[in-house]
């Protein structure tokens, strides 16, 4: 369902004890975590870049500058002021912003399809590279305070992340009350460091007129794209600004912004850059240098506390992104747990968790610095970052109804400069920028997998069926014996007789008193009312055709769903109804749909998939599944 926050967004009664300013301290915490933890690793990629053949003064004030205006045009004016505004009933992400395009249009397009795989499939890469390269960059400032601290840095690093998931299956909410203000006090930190070097040199402040980055962007011609792509690794994060729009809302995530996130990142790099410019030797590692020696330990203690709160949001965005792929179909019904009686987005999904870990350790043991895994963050950015602004072409010009011309006018700028950034960071694919696309590669093959299997299963079972108004005409001539009680029997296909129903009358030569035939779908909004949730449609005396609809936000509960029925007059006692299940096994053929290695994906696939038991919150007890096979 939809949270406070996000009715409060959409202008509904909100009422909470200390409401917006405890949400806006939240978001401060969830929300900018991940941004948040750019100024450890952005000004000294970018530095490093330019500083190959040595830097002089203008260089280093159009990188400030660079800096600086991405914040601007990017978080600011793209995401703040504009797709925050694009909201699913509160909800965002890009598959919320999918299924806004999606209902724009009135169907599911192959390009919007595939528009919303390919970012929601970069996000897993963003995933797995962000806690990797905030811990190891947090870790390396001890190199300044001990450094023959140097050779545990990478163990120190591994221990922290696989601590930090082996607790996610107790959940967060205990943790997540620090977040915010953790949070809150780094970039308080950021900012004081930045206003205590902001005036070492005052010609920094240059920095703040856009003619120098693009300055910059002219004179260094081509060479000026590596520059680009370490630039570019500010903006980490600003997803986030969009994916937790339904826990927050709208209002304390633009407040947070523009009153604490962005002042404090613009005074950092600004500090930065005009430390840069009175001790070009700071340019190793700008960012802890700024501090005095005695406060580099705290620092650094600091900035780990930051950047695990960093790896903990995009952790939970994961879990939130794949359960949202189960309900829309992309995905096989995985396990889901819920870590919260009170709050329902806390979820812990195990297969994703322990996947997630094993990607990330992977990426710490190869690259084992975060200078070298800088390299492959870009591309997942700057990728998701593109999907979205082709994805508003859509929502701006179908559901808001702008004329062409003013979604050409806003969106083309934008537009052009992230392309231009893409393909700065795809210009670093040999140094590690193959990363993300190969886990982004492993994630759209699975989903598209997934997809067309269950599409050719579908249309084969649904050939193969009997039509379900055929089926009650014939039972209506034969008589067969009935048993007292209910039966429920689950399908994808409202319009054929369940499998499960077939078998039982074939077997067992029975039928229950009273037959409902259950499809539960999945709406392009995040959730649906209790108004909404149930369609009933009598077929015949005894049996009655059931539609459960939910948001891809919610876990589905058939039973609790079916109470709802008592509207209709229909009253189904727990004791007395039985859920009928089939249970599929599948054999691969040479001359199936698709290739027969994919054959083989979709089966392994359908293996690891939980049991439609606990997906749908049926009693255990009052199950029975039925076997059936099928050729793919």
């Amino acid at each position: 369902m939809s949270s406070p926050a996000a009715a409060e967004a959409n202008g509904a009664p909100h009422e909470r004890p200390s409401g917006f300013w405890k949400l806006v301290l939240g978001s401060v915490g969830v929300v900018y975590g991940d941004i948040g933890t750019s100024p450890l690793y952005a000004m000294r990629e970018a530095l490093h870049a330019a500083g190959r053949d040595g830097l002089v003064e203008e260089e280093v004030i159009g990188i400030t500058s660079m800096l600086v205006w991405t914040l601007i045009l990017i978080v600011t004016f793209k995401y703040v002021t504009l797709i925050l505004r694009a909201d699913n009933h509160g909800e965002g992400g890009t598959l919320s912003l999918l299924a806004l395009a999606q209902r724009s249009v009135g169907r599911r397009t192959p390009v919007l399809f595939v528009l919303g795989v390919l970012g929601a499939s970069l996000f897993y890469g963003d995933a797995a590279i962000t806690p990797a390269i905030s811990v190891l960059s947090a870790l390396e400032g001890l190199e300044l305070v001990a450094p023959h601290f140097d050779a545990w840095i990478i163990p120190v690093t591994v221990g922290i992340i696989f601590g930090l998931f082996w607790v996610q299956s107790r959940g967060t909410g205990r943790m997540g009350i620090l977040f915010g203000p953790v949070t809150v006090v780094w970039f308080a930190v950021m900012a004081l460091l930045g206003l205590l070097h902001a005036g070492d040199r005052l010609a920094v402040f240059h920095a703040l007129n856009p003619l120098h980055a693009s300055g910059f962007v002219a004179s260094h011609g081509l060479g000026a794209l590596p520059v680009m792509g370490s630039v570019f690794l500010a903006v980490t994060g600003a997803e986030a600004l969009y994916a937790d729009m339904g826990h927050f809302g709208r209002g304390p995530i633009r407040t947070a912004w523009l009153g604490l996130v962005f002042p404090a990142l613009t005074l950092n790099y600004l500090g930065q850059g005009s430390l840069v410019l009175a001790r070009p030797e700071a340019v190793a590692n700008p960012f802890f240098l700024m501090a005095p020696p005695w406060a580099l330990l705290p620092l650094v203690l600091l900035a780990t506390a930051a950047t695990i709160i960093a790896s903990q949001a995009v952790i939970s965005g994961a879990f939130s992104l794949t359960r949202q792929a189960v309900q829309l179909g992309l995905l096989p019904r995985l396990e889901i747990r819920h870590t919260s009686e009170a709050q329902v987005g806390q979820v812990y999904l195990p297969r994703v968790n322990w996947s997630l870990l094993a990607a990330v350790l992977i990426l710490v043991l190869a690259f084992r610095s975060s200078s070298a895994l800088a390299s492959a963050y870009g591309i997942a950015v700057t990728g998701t970052i593109v999907v979205t602004s082709l994805l508003s072409f859509t929502v701006f010009r179908r559901a808001w109804g702008w004329p062409v011309w003013a979604v050409l006018a806003v969106l083309l700028p934008l537009l052009s400069v992230e392309l231009v950034f893409l393909g700065a960071n795809l210009a670093k694919l040999h140094d590690g920028g193959y990363v993300p696309l190969v886990i982004a590669a492993i994630v759209g093959t699975l989903v598209t997998t997934w997809v067309r299997g269950t599409a050719i299963v579908n249309a084969k079972a649904h050939a193969a069926s009997l039509p379900l108004d055929q089926l009650v005409g014939m039972l209506k001539k034969s008589h067969p014996a009935r048993v007292p009680g209910s039966a429920v029997f689950l399908t994808s296909d409202p319009d054929a007789a369940p499998a499960a129903l077939m078998h039982n009358l074939k077997h067992n030569h029975v039928l229950h008193e009273r037959n409902f035939v259950v499809t539960v779908t999945t709406a392009t909004t995040p959730s649906v009312s209790d108004a909404g949730r149930i369609a009933v449609e009598p077929l015949a005396d005894s049996f009655w055709r059931v539609t459960l609809t939910y948001g891809y936000m919610e876990v589905p509960n058939v039973p609790k769903a079916l109470a709802l029925a008592r509207r209709d007059g229909i009253v189904l006692e727990m004791m007395s109804t039985s859920y009928f299940l089939s249970r599929r096994s599948f054999r691969a053929s040479r001359e199936g749909g698709m290739p027969f290695w994919q054959d083989q994906l979709f089966i392994s696939m359908t293996k690891a998939a939980t049991d439609a038991t606990s997906f749908y919150r049926l009693p255990s007890n009052r199950v029975l599944e039925l076997g059936q096979q099928l050729v793919v």
